[in-house]
């Protein structure tokens, strides 16, 4: 059968990548990860660990137009790009995270009635794939960065874990170097931080969620068995934003920040694991 199948070409215009015309490359940077997970070996209901991280980030064209075959309506063809992300300890060099994935960009369609969306195709060595999608906008200036929420939830009633002793690390964990006061609770202060003095002109927001419904479906997350027992991956969001940066010395440039929050399920309890980053394409 050749229905599905598309042939390598030549490389993509950027351009007709839309939203996710100016990914390809190689970034670099640094930031911030924060997880609390499962402690059994210790004997501990959980530990939270903080690091202070480098990463590189390479995106390449997909070199030919995807087809989808149509039968409610006509065919589609999509670009994208496949990415290698690289996560280490910046004051180890210990490895934290690989990955590997593509993000394509899907046009609007009328079956079924959605807008113009990109997704993130990803799967991590632990045993976990998701897919998760949402709609890209262009906005003029800098980004507008939301706190992210550390805060433990009931997972029965999603209301805030409360007076458990063994909670007493979201308080008295030591932030790693060069991180500053105020991450564990929130850690998209290290990406304020990082761009509180940059001029910034112009920025592509790119959301991405595997619970929001859009054309009627969601994204998802699928686990190996361990993970579901032990600490299941149960949703993730996550926004990037590609940021034109115009510096008196350095002239413009390009800056990639994103933070993504993955949703770990253990002890009855849903654990935000979140991890942000800034980064510049070399």
């Amino acid at each position: 059968m050749t229905a599905h199948v598309f042939r390598a070409g030549a490389p993509a215009d950027l351009a007709t990548l839309r939203s996710l015309r100016e990914l390809p490359g190689r970034w670099m940077g640094r930031g911030f990860n924060l997880i609390a997970r499962p402690d059994k070996h210790d004997n501990q209901p959980f530990f939270l660990q903080l690091s202070a991280t480098q990463e590189t980030l390479e995106f390449a064209p997909i070199g030919a137009p995807v087809p989808n075959r149509g039968s409610a309506q006509d065919d589609i063809f999509f670009r994208g790009v496949h990415y290698t992300q690289q996560i280490s300890d910046a004051v180890t060099g210990g490895a934290l995270h690989f990955e590997t994935g593509q993000w394509i960009d899907v046009p609007a369609t009328t079956a079924p009635t959605a807008p113009e969306t990109v997704a993130r195709l990803a799967t991590i060595p632990h045993g976990d794939a998701l897919l998760a999608q949402g709609q890209p906008l262009t906005v003029q200036g800098g980004p507008r960065i939301d706190p992210a929420d550390s805060t433990p939830t009931t997972h029965a009633t999603g209301q805030p874990v409360v007076g458990a002793p063994y909670l007493a690390p979201f308080t008295t964990t030591p932030l790693p170097p060069g991180i500053p006061a105020g991450a564990i609770a929130n850690p998209n202060v290290v990406l304020t931080e990082a761009i509180k003095d940059q001029k910034i002109t112009e920025t592509v927001v790119l959301p991405l969620s595997t619970t929001d419904v859009i054309g009627g479906s969601a994204g998802g997350i699928q686990n190996i068995p361990f993970v579901v027992t032990n600490a299941n991956a149960t949703s993730m969001t996550a926004v990037f934003w590609i940021e034109k940066v115009s510096d008196p010395v350095l002239g413009e440039f390009l800056q990639l920040q994103y933070t993504q929050t993955v949703i770990l399920n253990f002890l009855d309890i849903d654990w935000p694991h979140i991890n942000v980053g800034t980064l510049v394409k070399q």
